[in-house]
């Protein structure tokens, strides 16, 4: 009773292993586009931005800016906003937001910057000073190499 099922079954497994295999799908080859920089995310209003450049930073080195306020001293007091990245070894653009209503009166504000690789200080930027609490673009900045 069982013999013809299996003969049938053994028949339709053959049947379909003989048909002509299907033909392998061709892949489409796109080229390969140059990454395009996202813009930025709408700044919100209460905050303002220093936006600028970053020139001569190493390919896979993390560069860290802080807008700071600093004392007579030349001692950092606050934090006014702070970014990190990673360099790409060509002109490294930075947005850095920071929230006016923090900017003191009469006090000296500076952007502070600095380039590690490996764990080590390689570059680090002369304080910028930033006299006003708007939005500003500061231009191509430039690392000296660390000391």
């Amino acid at each position: 009773m069982f013999r013809p099922l299996v003969l049938l079954c053994a028949v339709a497994l053959l049947a379909a292993c003989a048909d002509e295999p299907p033909a392998p799908a061709t892949a489409v080859v796109s080229k390969p586009t140059a990454p395009v920089a996202a813009a930025p995310a709408p700044l919100p209003a209460n905050l303002r931005e220093l936006t600028g450049n970053l020139v001569n930073v190493p390919a896979g080195a993390s560069v860290e800016l802080a807008l700071l306020v600093i004392d007579e001293r030349d001692r950092p007091q606050q934090l006014l906003g702070n970014i990190t990245l990673q360099g790409t070894g060509q002109l490294l653009p930075f947005h850095l937001p920071f929230n006016p209503d923090s900017f003191p009166a009469n006090a000296r504000v500076e952007l502070h910057g600095r380039v590690t690789q490996s764990a080590q200080l390689i570059l680090r930027l002369s304080p910028q000073r930033i006299t006003s609490a708007t939005t500003q673009l500061v231009g191509n900045l430039r690392f000296d190499p660390a000391p």
